[in-house]
């Protein structure tokens, strides 16, 4: 690895914080907030949802237009910046909430920053290394990321799970959880920070904004015109949108049913540590097996979590459930990730991923509002996460169709 690619990393240590806290103690402290203020569990789910699928769709109509501005020379660089900055600054004020309404709504915009960031620093892997290592690179990314995210992540269990005999009320608990969370992401980004350099991207225009929409147009002409990477795109849509729905919905579906919270996440703490290895034995696979071979066997494990989720009401079959995401979890985002790189011109990489994050972090909020809507419609969570089932199969059937247009080592 060169330092480069090391402070590149770093940042999917930083921001994993942050994702790893959605995933496990905001849902929690969130339900704590909507029982206080006279909310159901059930409810309390769906608003986490449609929280969680505003926060996506505000990125699909911003991450392509701020992806093509950031292709410009010289701009990548300062608007990952100002995004990463708006998430770190969310996940600090969400210590500051104390009724469920307004915690919701600092969290969709504390997301539209983590999710709008990924935008740019998935770009610019081509940047930080070279096209036979971007496999490699972008496992370890997620690698470190999921054992990294543990460090302030086990601080924070102590301090909510003790709260009581460290002498803090939950509020209190919480709020110091967010802010440390915040200081790591800010704190391991700055190595990248000072040592990037834009390397690929167009030279500077006259006018960047109405330019950047010009190429906006075009990219996604070349994309129609282009089957493979279109019906990619199309694949990804499906089954990364099942991957993020899981992610974010665990620990509110566990809760839900009512599994017990230390529990939940200590076996979501479980799934970061599997996830380590495995994310790294995928990056070492991929140069043994073809990627695309090993993105669908991700896929197709993720349809079955999906049905083995559906009639999960004990707290041993979470467990089972948690290693079980934690042994694909790495290993679908980071082939993804590399495998799209791969197939795009790498002087558009951020146009081209702005496209890739509305099919992917942009468009997950069909997963989220589909699990908020059918655990409204019937009562019952389990009916909700049986709809993931349907987006993994279809996303396995149209990423094989993609792979008849051509192939990709």
């Amino acid at each position: 690895m060169t330092k480069l690619e090391k402070y590149w990393i770093l940042y999917d240590v930083g921001n994993s914080a942050f994702v790893l806290l959605v995933s496990t103690i905001f849902p929690i402290y969130f339900n704590y907030l909507a029982a206080e203020g006279g909310v159901s569990e059930v409810d309390a789910l769906a608003y986490w949802g449609y929280g969680a699928s505003i926060s996506t769709i505000l990125v699909a109509f911003i991450g392509p237009v701020l992806g093509t501005v950031a292709d410009t020379k010289g701009y990548k660089k300062p608007i990952f910046t100002a995004c990463m900055m708006v998430g770190v600054l969310g996940c600090a004020a969400l210590a500051l909430p104390v009724s469920w309404t307004v915690f919701l709504a600092v969290f969709v915009v504390a997301k539209v920053g983590y999710s709008s960031s990924l935008i740019f620093y998935d770009a610019m892997l081509s940047d930080v290394t070279k096209p036979e290592r971007m496999d490699q690179v972008s496992a370890q990314g997620y690698a470190w990321g999921y054992i990294g995210s543990c460090v302030p992540f086990v601080v924070s269990l102590v301090l909510v799970l003790g709260h009581e005999s460290l002498g803090f009320n939950m509020a209190s608990a919480m709020g110091a959880a967010f802010c440390l969370n915040a200081g790591w992401w800010l704190a391991v980004t700055i190595p990248l920070l000072r040592n990037y350099r834009q390397i690929h991207g167009v030279p500077r225009q006259s006018h960047v904004v109405r330019e950047s929409f010009g190429r906006l147009r075009r990219v996604i002409r070349d994309i129609r015109g282009d089957r493979k990477i279109f019906l990619f795109l199309v694949a990804f849509f499906f089954y990364i949108d099942g991957v993020y729905t899981i992610i974010e919905m665990a620990t509110a579906y566990g809760s839900a049913i009512g599994l017990d919270s230390r529990g939940l996440l200590l076996a979501l703490l479980v799934t970061q540590i599997v996830a380590f290895p495995c994310a790294l034995l995928f990056g070492v696979l991929a140069k043994r097996q073809r990627n695309t071979t090993l993105i669908k066997v991700c896929i197709a494990s993720y349809f079955c979590i999906a049905l083995f989720a559906i009639q999960l009401d004990r707290q041993w079959e979470f467990w089972i459930l948690a290693v079980w995401v934690g042994m694909f979890q790495g290993g679908i985002q980071a082939l993804s990730r590399s495998y799209f790189a791969s197939i795009i011109p790498p002087e558009k990489s951020g146009e081209f991923f702005g496209i890739f994050d509305i099919c992917g972090k942009g468009a997950s909020f069909i997963g989220t509002a589909l699990v908020g809507v059918m655990t409204q419609l019937t009562q019952n969570p389990s009916s909700g996460v049986g709809m993931l089932a349907v987006l993994f199969f279809v996303g396995f059937v149209v990423f094989s169709m993609a792979q008849r247009q051509g192939t990709s080592s």
